[in-house]
Formats: structure tokens, C-alpha cells, sequence
């Protein structure tokens, strides 16, 4: 995996999915976008989407964070054990995410939400993997 994408490619592609996904859900909790087509179609209620969607922005910003630290953009003190660790939770988090969006009952998920998160699961496995500095 080290070999096949680089770690600047896998840096910048995590900051641009993970900015573009927290757009996403910013305009599903303003209801710009229809909250029906996210969380595999199965939220009933504004309630529940705003609750979801919460707990997805809340996550995307901490795995930005851990980005933008581990690619020694944002400088919050030396983890790098704290980092890893949250790196391979994201590989584990993104990877069972792609095949939930395979299950997903609309077609947005399965055709564009799927690649995007296995591309995020491969991005997050190569910094994982990547010896700390």
C-alpha cells in the first residue's frame, strides 16, 4: 500500500474528501440537501437527522484534526501513538462505512458515497501505516 499511493496524495485526498464531506452534512442539516438520501435512507425524522448528523460532523472534525497533525500542518503538541491509533480507527470506521453504503437503499450512497469511502479507507491505511516522524 506504502508503495502504491503516496503519502502527499493520501494527505491532500483526506483533506479535500473530509472538507467536502463536512460541507455535505452542514447542507443536510441546514436542509439545503434532502437528509432522505443519507444514513442508507433510513432516517424518518428531522430529529434523528440532525442527531446523525451531528455525530458525523463531530467525527469528520476530529479526523480532519488528525490529518492536519499528522501531515504537520496544525502543530497541537507531539501524539503520535494518540494519531495512529485514531488513523487505523478511521481505516476500520471508513472501511466497514463502504460496505454500508453497498446496503444503502438510495443510489447516491452505493454509486458515489461507496468509492469515496474506500478511497478514504485506503488514504487512512497508508498514513497508518507510515512511520511516524
Amino acid at each position: 500500500m506504502k508503495n502504491l499511493i503516496s503519502e502527499r496524495l493520501a494527505i491532500y485526498g483526506l483533506l479535500s474528501i473530509l472538507s467536502s464531506v463536512l460541507i455535505f452534512h452542514f447542507l443536510v442539516i441546514l436542509n439545503i440537501i434532502p437528509y432522505q438520501i443519507v444514513w442508507g435512507g433510513r432516517i424518518k425524522t428531522n430529529t434523528e437527522m440532525v442527531q446523525f448528523e451531528s455525530v458525523s460532523i463531530i467525527v469528520n472534525s476530529v479526523f480532519l484534526l488528525v490529518v492536519l497533525m499528522r501531515a504537520n500542518i496544525l502543530k497541537l503538541g507531539n501524539h503520535p501513538v494518540k494519531i495512529r491509533v485514531i488513523l487505523w480507527l478511521m481505516v476500520i470506521l471508513f472501511f466497514l462505512n463502504t460496505i454500508g453504503n453497498l446496503f444503502a437503499v438510495t443510489n447516491l450512497e452505493k454509486l458515489l458515497f461507496t468509492p469515496l469511502t474506500a478511497i478514504s479507507c485506503m488514504f487512512s491505511l497508508r498514513l497508518a501505516l507510515r512511520q511516524s516522524r
